[in-house]
């Protein structure tokens, strides 16, 4: 089975024409990033990450060097997403780039794992942050969250996109409190030093450094997050290098700054194994009663993130049923201009996995599948260079930023292969139905031979 370029392009043309003329602006696009990466990642990777890597330099480095991957990985997007200017991500960039059943399988774990998977952890932290405040259980606050915010975006992209920068903006204040309380409260110190000491090196080169990495990765992912909406999207071709660049860069300096202000309040002792590192910090710096306030300020942060992927799962979701007759139900709009049985759909398969999975199964299983697609898709950008002369934005110091992506992902992959092959397995295992699916559904599809 080929590609034909010209048919499917003709068809995606020909739809793009027909969207829906409310679009989403530079700032919920900015915004749309910073929600999906700033989320639970952050606020709980930490206690997975002090064991192996007892070193407050070590730490910073891991850190620092997601960001420098997910920097490099957001100047490639951007090339590549201005370049073939559609909503959908992976999906349709492996579709373009290599071939339909890549894309799709890209988009059957994009619905599976990257956001069914990672909406359904993000409410999981939720309910652990929001135990301390109320009686109901920490699955039964996730579930509602999930179907409260859906049910919010079905109401339409204005009524969500003032939701999503609403919820952002509070996080963002939020963090910012955060890295100056120890200004504000002198006497709480761990007396960690962040200079590099004998043995830190080692550390940095260790398999144990690989896969922490991982949690990295997953507090990161969300840097290609604009990418998803690039057809709804306002002048995408000058927006969305902005939204993904300001996006990406505003996380890395706020997760520097973080991370920094943890550990230089917390001793490590105190935070490994935690799964909550934003109470305990908070009851460090300020007791437990006003700890119990920033729980609670927490759970309401963490919806950005929660509303985030919403969006974005659903317009892959939704690109997915416009290619596909079969899956026609997914394009299907309601009065708001919004893909209903998208969101709808996404929202019940999220609530199931918070039904029978657990955070540390899911965070593992999230990274390494999405980091195996993103990885392609950041790779593709030699062929479509070839293939597409034209390009609105160009990858500066090319081809330096995709091979840093490549290289650093592959040695992360390799090593959490030897530290737990069976997360590896399960990832391509759940790929094979998306790639018999995908060979039924191919026989009515149109644009697609």
């Amino acid at each position: 089975m080929r590609f034909n370029t010209q048919r499917q392009t003709d068809h995606y043309l020909t739809r793009s024409n027909n969207l829906n003329t409310t679009k989403y602006t530079l700032s919920v696009g900015i915004t749309l990033v910073i929600a999906n990466m700033i989320g639970t990642g952050v606020f709980t990777s930490l206690g997975y990450q002090v064991g192996p890597l007892p070193s407050g330099f070590a730490i910073l480095v891991l850190w620092l060097l997601g960001g420098v991957v997910a920097w490099c990985g957001a100047l490639t997007y951007a090339e590549i997403a201005t370049t073939l200017e559609r909503s959908g991500g992976e999906y349709l960039y492996l579709s373009k780039i290599y071939h339909p059943t890549l894309g799709f399988v890209s988009g059957w774990i994009s619905t599976i794992a990257g956001f069914g998977g990672a909406i359904s952890a993000v409410a999981i932290a939720i309910g652990s942050y929001a135990s301390l405040l109320t009686p109901l259980p920490e699955k039964a606050v996730a579930i509602t969250c999930i179907i409260v915010i859906s049910a919010i975006h079905l109401l339409g992209v204005k009524t969500g996109g003032r939701m999503q920068t609403i919820l952002t903006t509070l996080k963002l204040f939020l963090i910012v409190f955060f890295c100056l309380a120890p200004l504000l409260v002198s006497d709480v110190r761990s007396g960690l030093s962040f200079l590099p000491k004998p043995g830190d090196m080692d550390l940095i080169f260790s398999p144990g450094f690989a896969v922490a990495l991982v949690f990295v990765v997953y507090a990161y992912t969300g840097w290609n997050a604009a990418a998803y909406i690039a057809g709804n999207l306002e002048d995408s071709r000058k927006n969305l290098p902005k939204a993904l660049l300001i996006g990406t860069l505003t996380v890395i300096v706020a997760y520097l700054a973080l991370n920094g202000m943890f550990l230089m309040t917390t001793p490590m002792n105190e935070l490994q194994g935690q799964n909550d590192i934003g109470n305990v910090v908070a009851e460090k710096l300020f007791g437990h009663e006003i700890g119990q306030l920033f729980s609670a300020l927490f759970s309401v942060a963490l919806l950005s993130t929660l509303s985030a992927m919403t969006i974005a799962g659903s317009r892959v979701s939704e690109a997915m049923g416009e290619d596909y007759a079969g899956l026609k139900i997914l394009a299907k709009k309601n009065r708001y201009g919004m893909p209903h049985w998208a969101v709808i759909i996404q929202a019940g398969w999220s609530v199931f996995l918070v039904s029978v999975s657990t955070f540390v199964e899911i965070v593992q299983y999230i990274s390494i599948s999405l980091s195996i697609f993103s990885m392609l898709t950041v790779a593709g950008i030699f062929r479509l260079r070839r293939t597409h002369p034209v390009r609105p934005f160009q990858v500066p110091w090319y081809p330096l930023p995709p091979l840093i992506f490549i290289a650093v992902t592959s040695w992360m992959i390799y090593y959490m292969f030897r530290e737990d092959p069976r997360v590896i397995l399960w990832s391509v295992a759940t790929m094979i139905p998306g790639a018999l699916l995908h060979r039924v559904l191919a026989r009515r599809a149109p644009g697609i031979s």
